[in-house]
């Protein structure tokens, strides 16, 4: 199939989403997605992702705001008429149907091309999806991976303007969606079309991204490049959200240029303090990639090993620090004995600062890349 030149950008102009109890789903949501773009949107359940979607979609009635696609409201516009395909998570694939069929029904309701052009283009996304061996069988002989396919087939087929994905791989096995992340990954390169695809996997979010849209409670908490929502993190719901394990967070006030927590000193440098008004209330984050695990030196904060979880090629070590919880990311071969007093450190330019709300950063860590990023250099 050749490559699409269709691809169109989405604009949402203060969009807001109200069901009839009163219940606000999206709230002031505003945002530009370019041409050709991959957008993930993650946030936890019912911070208004699929109804993002399926407002793009047409399957929702936008309360108030507007939605464009390229110059175009698509206000009162057929979905059918927008230019968008859609695959679902649970494929939505008619069981009675052929692949091939499957495949073809929506070309044939919603188009005038020939029944050759439409043969053609089901014959050669099969190919692209590799499932053209599959085209006489029905759903139910096939493997949950095929299925997948078969949905993706379904919607390239229609040359779209816009792909949308509500959690298209959460029904796989581990291998299976690693795999077919990078099938998706590759096709949407390939394609070139827009892509906004919903998960609440922030592994898929980190990896397939051009940007993230972070949503909370129907809100825009943030919308930039993987690597910016992980190292600048607009706010501490986002720093919480992004990253496995989670940010450690430990409540701080500012002595002079030394961070006073309960049980630990830590100082900083003058860089971190200028940054900080004067009688904040304060709040330290570091992710537990980014401690020193048994520190020696200056500048050190005592804690007891009360967990080791073994993870394979890394090790996630549960401390106490009179009272707080810290986890700590270390090497599988770093095993320490329940029980054991150690010493930890990390470097100032890993903190983050947020003030006593959480809403503003403070101080934030030098850019670099997310540990995915690292994990697929290697």
């Amino acid at each position: 199939m050749s490559e699409t030149n269709n691809a169109a950008s989405v604009t949402f102009d203060d969009v807001r989403k109200v069901y009839l109890d009163d219940f606000v789903a999206v709230d002031g949501f505003g945002a530009h997605i370019d041409d050709g773009e991959f957008i993930t949107v993650v946030g936890p359940s019912g911070s208004g992702k699929s109804t993002l979607l399926r407002m793009i979609a047409g399957l929702e009635e936008i309360t108030e705001g507007d939605i464009e696609i390229g110059d175009e409201s698509i206000k009162g516009v057929e979905p059918q008429d927008c230019g968008i395909a859609m695959v679902f998570q649970n494929y939505a694939l008619y069981p009675h149907m052929t692949v091939r069929k499957n495949m073809s029904y929506g070309l044939k309701l919603t188009t005038d091309l020939s029944a050759e052009e439409i043969q053609r283009r089901v014959r050669e996304t099969a190919e692209m999806m590799g499932i053209e061996d599959q085209l006489d069988d029905k759903p139910a002989n096939l493997s949950g991976g095929q299925q997948q396919r078969v949905a993706t087939g379904r919607a390239i087929v229609r040359d779209p303007k816009i792909f949308l994905m509500d959690e298209p791989l959460s029904n796989l096995d581990a291998k299976l969606k690693v795999h077919m992340r990078t099938e998706l990954q590759r096709l949407q390169e390939e394609l070139g079309t827009t892509t906004i695809y919903v998960t609440h996997d922030q592994h898929e979010a980190l990896t397939m991204s051009d940007r993230i849209i972070v949503l909370e409670e129907g809100e825009l908490q943030q919308f930039a490049p993987p690597s910016e929502v992980y190292n600048e993190p607009a706010n501490r719901f986002v720093a919480d959200f992004i990253g496995s394990p989670a940010m450690n967070f430990f409540d701080v006030e500012l002595n002079g240029t030394t961070l006073v927590g309960n049980g630990f000193e830590y100082d900083v440098p003058s860089s971190i303090v200028d940054a900080i008004p004067a009688d904040a209330g304060l709040e330290l984050g570091i992710r537990p990639e980014d401690i020193t695990y048994d520190a020696t030196g200056d500048n050190t904060i005592s804690a007891v090993v009360e967990v080791v979880e073994v993870a394979g090629s890394d090790n996630f070590i549960h401390l106490d620090i009179e009272g707080l919880e810290c986890r700590v990311r270390v090497a599988g071969g770093v095993k320490p004995s329940v029980g054991e007093q150690v010493n930890i450190a990390f470097d100032p330019d890993d903190v983050h600062l947020f003030d006593a709300s959480g809403e503003n950063l403070l101080a934030e860590r030098s850019d670099r890349a997310t540990p995915v990023e690292t994990e697929e250099a290697a």
